[in-house]
C-alpha cells in the first residue's frame, strides 16, 4: 500500500478546463478528467484524438494555454517532468526508457544510483530492487542482475513499472502498455496494472484495445477531437457505445444502457 495516499476513490489529480493550441490547431477543448487513487482509469480516443497531448501535460512535458492541473486538492504547475516526478507522477511510453545491455537493477537506479564513499553502494540497491519486484509479485524473472535485453516484453514493462514504484510515484500512467504483446505477456501486465491499483496507485492506461480495457479498467474516458466526451465507471460503458465516442464523439443508440455515454451525447 502507498503511505500517504488518498483513500480509494478520492482525486489524485484533476484537469480542469484544460486548453491547448499548436498555433491555429485547438488540441484540447476544455477538457476535465479526473484521475482517483486507488483506481484503474483508462483514457480512450481514435488517433488525433489528443490522448498523447493530454498526457505530455500531466507530465509536465508540455504546459496548457489555459485551465488548471490539481494535485491531491492543490493547484500545481508542472513546468518540466522532473515537477511531475517531484510529485509522484510517471509515466511509461512505449519504448519504456529501459537500456538492453544493463541488468535490472541498473536500470531502475539508472541517474539515482546510490553511492557510498563514492563508489557504487550495490548491496542496498539488489535489496531495494528484488524488494520493489517481490512487492509486486513480478516472479518471472530469473535473476534481478540478468540483462533488460533478454527479457520478454511482459516483463520488461513489469521492470519499467517497478522503477517507477521505486521512486515513490503515486500515480502511473502506462502508455499502450500491452501493445505487441502476447496472450500470456498481455494477461501478466494487466494483473500487474491491477495490483498497482490494489495496492493504492491511480493508474492511466492508455489503450486502443478495448477487450484490455474492460478487463482492467474501473473508469473510463474518451477523448474525441480534443474534447473530453465522456467520463465515468467502467460498467456504465460497453463497448460499442465507446467505440461511437471514439469515432463520432456520442452514441447513437437510444437503448445503449450507457449513463456517462448518454450524458456526453445530451452534452455534445
Amino acid at each position: 500500500m502507498v503511505d500517504g495516499m488518498l483513500g480509494r476513490g478520492q482525486p489524485l489529480l484533476e484537469l480542469r478546463g484544460i486548453e491547448k493550441h499548436f498555433g491555429p490547431v485547438r488540441a484540447l477543448r476544455r477538457v476535465d478528467f479526473t484521475i482517483e487513487a486507488g483506481k484503474v482509469t483508462a483514457l480512450c480516443g481514435d488517433n488525433g484524438a489528443g490522448k498523447s497531448v493530454t498526457v505530455k501535460i500531466m507530465s509536465g512535458i508540455i504546459q496548457p494555454d489555459g485551465g488548471e492541473l490539481v494535485w491531491r486538492g492543490r493547484p500545481v504547475h508542472l513546468r518540466t517532468p522532473r515537477d511531475a516526478a517531484d510529485l509522484g507522477i510517471a509515466t511509461v511510453y512505449q519504448d519504456l526508457a529501459l537500456c538492453d545491455n544493463l541488468d535490472i537493477v541498473q536500470n531502475m537506479f539508472l541517474g539515482r544510483e546510490r553511492r557510498r564513499f563514492g563508489a557504487l553502494d550495490e548491496g542496498p540497491m539488489e535489496q531495494a530492487a528484488r524488494s520493489t519486484l517481490a512487492d509486486l509479485r513480478v516472479t518471472t524473472v530469473r535473476s534481478i542482475r540478468q540483462p533488460v535485453g533478454s527479457l520478454s516484453g511482459g516483463q520488461r514493462q513489469s521492470v519499467a513499472v517497478a522503477r517507477a514504484v521505486l521512486w515513490n510515484s503515486q500515480l502511473m500512467m502506462l502508455d499502450e502498455p500491452t501493445a505487441a504483446l502476447g496472450v500470456n505477456q498481455t494477461a501478466l501486465v494487466l494483473s500487474l496494472v491491477r495490483r498497482l491499483a490494489d495496492q493504492g496507485y491511480g493508474v492511466v492506461i492508455i489503450s486502443h484495445n478495448l477487450n484490455d480495457v474492460f478487463e482492467v479498467a474501473d473508469r473510463i474516458a474518451v477523448l474525441h477531437l480534443g474534447t473530453m466526451v465522456a467520463q465515468g465507471e467502467a460498467s456504465e460503458f460497453d463497448r460499442q457505445s465507446v467505440v461511437e465516442l471514439m469515432t463520432t464523439g456520442k452514441v447513437e443508440r437510444a437503448d445503449s444502457g450507457s449513463l456517462a455515454a448518454n450524458r456526453a451525447s445530451k452534452e455534445a
